[in-house]
């Protein structure tokens, strides 16, 4: 997956069957379905493949205990089905993840013991494991760190956790690889149409050259997310908002608050969400909130009162109490929530379930959905493109189409920081042995090597310092202060790979910085 090859590809066709705007999870899985079908598949991503909410997830490919509990028996349905099939089908990033539930009262035990195995029948045979009834005793064993006070029992349960943005850089791989061509930092400006007033194409500029091209299409598919309105507003100035904002923020720590090798749920917190403590990368993401937020932004930071919460509630069921000088990174996603009719509902009532929008001119948009459902969501969004513009009815292939990098695993697999790289990482130690300095360590505290600042650049189209320590090694987000210090180091040997002169190396600083910063906890920015 290189940009100039893909530069090439894009001069190449002179319209496309399919254009799709927005490269996150809903925008990837499309692009890997209609190319798979063998339709000619254009997918455009304004900044960075999973640069939005598709990176801020909590890890989790999972069907939604909540959901379960909130009778939607049908949601849940499709998000287990799907759920065992990213097992199989990107095995080297899907890691089967045992949670457990503390109860601190007598009737917990029974109450989710007895949910969770209905959770286990509606999983069929794509079940990761079954549920069981843990004693006091039980639960510390599994969870030493828990606060044990007034704790009566545990409930065990399988799930699934994974790296998203990983998972991000091989959808599109895997699109490159079925025909697609697909490109970062293309940002589109402006929706073409005909005299009858139907899209026809976009126009789009290469924000690294400013160049601007005007692309024809059969069809065109909005999957920007949170976006989605802005899209719409270019569509037809007069328009109804689609989605409502919902802000949740996770906070990082290190893997002493959490020991052992389980996650911890907590199902009901001070504000009825669930509360997630994961082990993931060798630290802990707790998460998440449910706030209402009036605005999109590119980079939404979390509110003060979001920290408190986390804080309070991770203070309260862990025996090792998190300060906030213990936060590595915090990072805030948007959720691109479908809005069902009034606006200002809670949001925590608003559909997960994905919805598909007609428009008059032959925009096709989807709002909602969820990271585990990004296969099913493209599939729907396939067969109404085809179905709406009539284009070749080919059937969908991706229920059982490996992704770029699957690779069989087990549990000591995942302790190999290289692991999430699959059949590719055995090319980056190939990379270390042909040029001995790229073993070099990005960071003395971490394992990432240049190496893969290297094969980020050359074969996951990565063009920013960000693009690397964000979404390539996830740095950022696992130690924000870690990535602004081996910043310089990656922004020079970008420099080299990229041909730049040493004024980009100093604006990709100021850029990265300025983002890590609301990584951090205000009192901890970096000047």
């Amino acid at each position: 997956m290189n940009r100039t090859e893909q530069l090439k590809k894009l001069n190449q066709e002179p319209i496309w069957d399919i254009i799709i705007i927005g490269g996150g999870a809903n925008g990837l899985g499309t692009a890997v379905d209609s190319a798979s079908r063998g339709l000619k598949t254009l997918l455009l991503e304004a900044i960075d493949f999973s640069k939005g909410t598709s990176s801020r997830s909590t890890k989790l490919v999972h069907g939604g205990v909540r959901y379960l509990e909130q009778g939607n028996i049908a949601l849940v349905m499709e998000a287990l089905q799907e759920r065992g099939l990213i097992a199989k089908n990107a095995k080297h990033l899907v890691k089967n993840e045992s949670f457990i539930i503390p109860n601190y009262n007598w009737w917990g035990g029974y109450f989710y013991t007895l949910g969770l195995k209905l959770y286990d029948v509606l999983a069929g045979k794509l079940s990761l494991g079954s549920s069981k009834y843990l004693t006091k005793e039980q639960t510390i064993n599994a969870l030493p760190s828990i606060q044990q006070k007034d704790l009566q029992s545990g409930v065990l349960y399988h799930d699934g956790q994974f790296d998203d943005s990983r998972l991000a850089i091989n959808l599109a791989q895997t699109a490159v690889e079925q025909g697609a061509c697909v490109l970062n930092h293309f940002k589109v400006t402006q929706l073409l149409k005909n005299n009858k007033k139907q899209i026809i194409g976009v126009k789009t500029i290469d924000k690294e050259t400013q160049i601007e091209y005007s692309i024809k299409s059969k069809t065109v598919i909005n999957a920007t997310g949170v976006f989605t309105n802005a899209i719409m507003k270019m569509n037809d100035t007069v328009y109804k908002k689609y989605i409502v904002p919902s802000q949740g923020i996770h906070l990082v720590f290190d893997r002493s608050f959490l020991l052992g090798e389980n996650a911890l749920m907590i199902p009901k917190t001070s504000d009825g969400r669930v509360l997630f403590a994961v082990p993931w990368h060798d630290k802990i993401v707790v998460g998440t909130t449910d706030t209402l937020v009036k605005k999109t932004a590119i980079e939404p930071i979390a509110l003060e009162k979001e920290i408190q919460f986390v804080l309070e509630t991770a203070q309260r069921y862990l025996s090792k109490k998190p300060t906030r000088s213990d936060v590595l990174s915090v990072f805030a996603g948007l959720r691109p929530l479908a809005v069902p009719g009034k606006e200002e509902q809670n949001t925590k009532e608003v559909s997960r379930s994905h919805k598909i929008i007609i428009s008059k001119t032959g925009l096709i948009s989807v709002t909602g959905g969820k990271w585990t459902t990004y296969r099913k969501i493209a599939e729907d969004l396939v067969n109404k493109t085809i179905e709406v513009h009539k284009l070749p009815k080919n059937k969908c292939v991706t229920k059982h189409l490996s992704i770029h990098g699957n690779n069989q695993n087990n549990t000591t697999n995942f302790q190999n920081h290289l692991f999430v790289y699959g059949t590719d990482a055995n090319d980056i130690l190939e990379l270390q042995r042909t040029e001995p300095e790229l073993k070099e360590k990005l960071h003395p505290n971490y394992e990432y090597t240049l190496a893969e600042v290297v094969w980020a650049i050359r074969y996951e189209m990565a063009r920013t310092v960000e693009d690397i320590l964000a979404r390539r090694v996830r740095l950022l987000f696992l130690d924000a202060r870690a990535a602004i210090e081996c910043s310089e180091k990656v922004a020079t040997i970008m420099a080299k790979e990229l041909k730049q002169e040493p004024i980009w190396i100093q604006n990709q600083l100021n850029e990265f910085k300025s983002v890590a910063n609301g990584f951090l906890l205000k009192e901890f920015r970096v000047l």
